[in-house]
């Protein structure tokens, strides 16, 4: 856009102007710019050269320095800045196909940047943003290509977008030793392993359901199907299930909505030795591990999705893999390694 960018001629006098000691906005309407323009020039500038005496004179006298702006320098740089093409990260071909490989693994944006410094540690080239990322697949990548790699997103769109959040299902009478409120002090600090968050993940209507565990000191994930109906005596027997296959000191609590699947939790807590505890009305961020876990898995079963053909092992795989990729919130460790290392503190 004409007009937009400084010349040669206003960074010469915005040179003579500074060197002068002018005020930046002083020196903005010398050249008919904004003093945030003048600001960010000087500031980009602000690495090159020596220090000149008038600069030395005023740190002697206490009253700070800055380093000496050249228009020539400062023009050429613009220059370089300006030039087209531009090379992008992902040019670089190594890098370009390990992104792809591990989107191709169903790792996101952010778990791939921050990853790379650890698989590569000494090849600076092998570093990219997901920002970056997230560009080439939402803007540079087209065709089958970004078809295949954005349905490994999370989302599987091809444009970002706003998300939104919905109402949840109604609630059923809790007595107060139940309530989220009655819960031990150690759940709510994530210090001792063998917290669970749970829900159910529903398909399209009539169309089957999985039923989700997510341990909340390390985010470990189990899943299982409910491909028929999902009422309260299947709820219990699955979840039943489910927790035998624990080791008993993972076996403490478990935090639910308030569905009507849970309409047997005191028989289920008869049976397992196991308390449930539900959540206020219409307060699903209080087992926010846990809705964010199914954010992770709409990725496999999308919102109307036909889960009736869900079988144990096709369960096992997806949780599987959600428990074996990086998680920021663990500091890049994965669920399986957060959960080991927990168990063995513990036990020491």
């Amino acid at each position: 856009m004409p007009g937009v960018r400084l010349t040669a001629d206003q960074r010469l006098v915005i040179e003579r102007a500074y060197l002068a000691g002018l005020p930046q906005a002083t020196i903005a309407a010398l050249v008919g710019k904004h003093p945030s323009t003048i600001s960010r020039e000087l500031r980009r500038a602000g690495s090159f050269g020596v220090r000149s005496p008038r600069m030395r004179t005023a740190r002697a006298a206490g009253r700070g320095y800055q380093r000496k702006y050249s228009a020539k320098w400062s023009q050429r740089e613009a220059a370089r800045r300006a030039r087209r093409p531009k090379a992008r990260r992902l040019d670089h071909g190594p890098l370009r196909e390990k992104v792809w490989e591990l989107l191709r693994d169903d790792w996101s944006p952010e778990q791939i940047a921050a990853m790379l410094p650890v698989l590569f540690p000494r090849d600076l080239r092998m570093r990219v943003s997901h920002e970056t990322i997230y560009q080439s697949l939402f803007v540079q990548t087209k065709g089958e290509l970004k078809r295949e790699l954005t349905a490994h997103l999370r989302t599987r769109r091809q444009r970002r977008k706003a998300q939104s959040g919905g109402a949840k299902r109604a609630t059923l009478g809790i007595t107060d030793d139940i309530r989220i409120s009655a819960r031990p002090a150690e759940v709510e600090d994530r210090a001792v392993p063998g917290h669970w968050e749970g829900d159910l993940l529903l398909g399209g209507t009539g169309k089957g359901a999985v039923i989700t565990l997510v341990e909340r000191s390390s985010r470990f994930v189990l899943l299982a199907p409910l491909p028929g109906r999902h009422t309260a005596d299947i709820a219990r027997m699955k979840l039943s299930e489910m927790i035998a296959t624990l080791p008993l000191e993972l076996r403490k609590s478990i935090t639910w909505d308030r569905g009507s699947e849970m309409a047997q939790h005191a028989r289920f807590k008869t049976e397992t030795g196991i308390p449930i505890y539900f959540c206020d009305p219409q307060s699903p961020w209080q087992r926010g591990t846990n809705e964010n876990t199914n954010g992770l898995l709409r990725q496999y079963w999308p919102k109307g999705a036909d889960l009736r053909h869900l079988t144990d092992t096709d369960c096992e795989a997806v949780a599987l893999k959600l428990n074996t990729r990086p998680r920021k919130t663990l500091e890049w460790q994965t669920p399986g390694q957060a959960l080991n290392k927990r168990l063995v503190a513990t036990a020491g």
